[in-house]
């Protein structure tokens, strides 16, 4: 089937980015959340986005004709007609599965469902639906707008053509689409993860300070970005939650939470979000590293 209209569930950072997407694409797009005041936040960062998209020219249309291609709703009754709809709710399985089990007695029975989780089983939430072939998962990447990759992620009971129309719609959303199968991690997150728990474990053993840890992979490797700023941006809560799914499914030391990383959850240093993590982002242009209270340094007096 061709998709025209798309729904998502859920208008957060996810979701809204999602639906920005599909409407600068084209496609007609209808938003549910459970609160008026999570559509009015969502669609504000909507707009602010496209302003400054079309600063730079990067959109063919006006601001005001992408977004008038976005619906909102807190109905779930007015996705009834979409041709895909894709879950950016909260990383909770259950949840999503109390999502997708009202969504099925409600949308047309051609469409197809999509969950955009970074480590949640999708055949598991599948389960929750009786159309387990028209069953995917569809991980975008943060922020939407400007990241080009998705995964999407077949079950055993995916039908081969959904998966080829999934596809082409990440196509024609401009992503870059990978196939890869339902196994914990998908492919970025499973070569991702260890790599950023390792940088947490180099920085316990005193290997280097933030910083320098920071730079070294940057320049020495050519990332855009090193593993505690990158980490600062993903959110330690995510990658904290991440790390129970895969050593869950490896029981490997690899997958497994440092105690730093857990020490800072702990304290609510969630990263950027929350103004605090490795870095202090106070001012986001300039970044504190925050070696002193993360090894438990007595602070300097002043004017020492």
């Amino acid at each position: 089937m061709e998709i025209k209209k798309v729904g998502v569930i859920g208008c957060g950072l996810m979701g809204s980015g999602i639906a920005q997407t599909a409407a600068t694409a084209g496609f007609d797009v209808v938003v549910l959340e459970a609160e008026q005041r999570f559509l009015d936040k969502g669609f504000a960062g909507i707009g602010k986005s496209l302003a400054k998209f079309a600063e730079k020219g990067t959109i063919k249309e006006t601001p005001e004709s992408v977004r008038a291609r976005i619906k909102g709703t807190l109905k779930v009754e007015d996705l009834a007609a979409s041709d895909i709809v894709i879950e950016a709710i909260i990383e909770n399985v259950e949840e999503k599965k109390k999502m997708f089990a009202r969504l099925d007695q409600v949308v047309q029975r051609e469409a197809i469902f999509a969950t955009n989780t970074s480590s949640v089983s999708v055949t598991e939430v599948m389960t929750a639906t009786t159309r387990v072939d028209r069953f995917i998962g569809m991980h975008f990447f943060n922020p939407v707008p400007l990241m080009k990759l998705v995964e999407v992620i077949r079950t055993i009971a995916t039908d081969a053509k959904v998966m080829d129309t999934a596809i082409a719609f990440a196509e024609k959303l401009g992503k870059v689409p990978v196939r890869t199968s339902d196994k914990t991690g998908f492919i970025v997150n499973r070569l991702l993860v260890p790599y950023l728990l390792d940088a947490v474990r180099a920085y316990e053993e005193g290997v280097g300070s933030i910083s320098d840890i920071d730079l070294a992979m940057k320049f020495g490797c050519g990332y855009p970005m090193g593993p505690f700023v990158l980490s600062d941006f993903i959110g330690l809560d995510t990658i904290y939650y991440i790390t129970h799914v895969m050593f869950d499914e490896f029981k490997e030391r690899r997958f497994a939470a440092p105690a730093l990383l857990r020490r800072m959850v702990l304290a609510g240093w969630y990263g950027k979000k929350s103004g605090k993590g490795f870095y202090d982002w106070s001012n986001p242009e300039k970044p504190v590293p925050q070696d002193e209270a993360l090894r438990g340094e007595p602070a300097k007096a002043q004017g020492a």
